[in-house]
């Protein structure tokens, strides 16, 4: 075989591979490799006790914004973004996964919620990072800071039901609304002054990561959520 063929031959099997396998290195790179990379700087940030330049001008920002209207408003989404909301919501995703015998799809449910609140407890503990303090808050909260519990677990919802309807024609509304929860839900914690910008971030950052790598390991063969049997 001439070189030239030879090189035609590789270059059509690796353009066959992108075709085949672009959604997954997409989802790789832009969902666990770059969500990683910058949990492993703000956590070595925090390791050292270094203080970032953002995290108290935002709070302060936030803060300036406080009435009565975003009070009740704020409150109301971080409670939905764990306890009354993201929690129960998870069990229930998965009860219905396992209800509809959708045995990879629950498993895969099941795993990334359990996973990324075990992890978030871990996390918690070894960085052991106080809570802001710069203003007596309206729901105030007593366990470590970084990485946020609320903006990891509502990503984690978000990533693992967008992931899931990822290959039906509600992708990108339900995205759309996932983001914007996701957004809601970090930003209460910040304006009700108990967790750091960074906090989100890490928690942001831990969770699609997480979520990614468990999608990546139960879906690598051909059958992808929902695709019909």
């Amino acid at each position: 075989m001439a070189p030239a063929e030879a090189l035609a031959q590789g270059l059509r099997f690796i353009a066959g591979l992108f075709r085949q396998h672009g959604g997954r290195l997409v989802l790789l790179f832009l969902c666990l490799l770059a969500p990683l990379w910058l949990f492993v700087e703000l956590a070595d940030e925090i390791h050292e006790l270094e203080a970032f330049h953002f995290d108290d001008p935002l709070l302060r920002w936030a803060q300036a914004l406080a009435g009565p209207a975003l009070d009740r408003f704020f409150v109301f989404m971080s409670a939905i973004g764990y306890q009354r909301g993201v929690v129960p919501a998870d069990i229930a995703l998965t009860l219905g996964l396992l209800a509809a015998r959708r045995w990879r799809e629950a498993t895969f449910a099941g795993v990334s919620f359990a996973g990324s609140g075990l992890l978030n407890l871990a996390t918690k503990q070894y960085f052991r990072r106080d809570r802001p303090s710069l203003w007596e808050s309206i729901a105030p909260e007593h366990t470590f800071s970084f990485p946020s519990g609320h903006a990891m677990g509502s990503m984690t919802l978000a990533m693992a039901v967008t992931l899931l309807c990822w290959h039906t024609r509600f992708r990108w509304p339900v995205a759309a609304l996932a983001l914007l929860f996701v957004l809601l839900v970090g930003a209460s914690r910040i304006y009700l002054g108990v967790h750091y910008p960074s906090d989100i971030l890490g928690g942001w950052a831990a969770g699609m990561a997480w979520v990614a790598g468990v999608y990546l390991v139960l879906f690598r063969i051909r059958e992808r959520p929902w695709q019909v049997r």
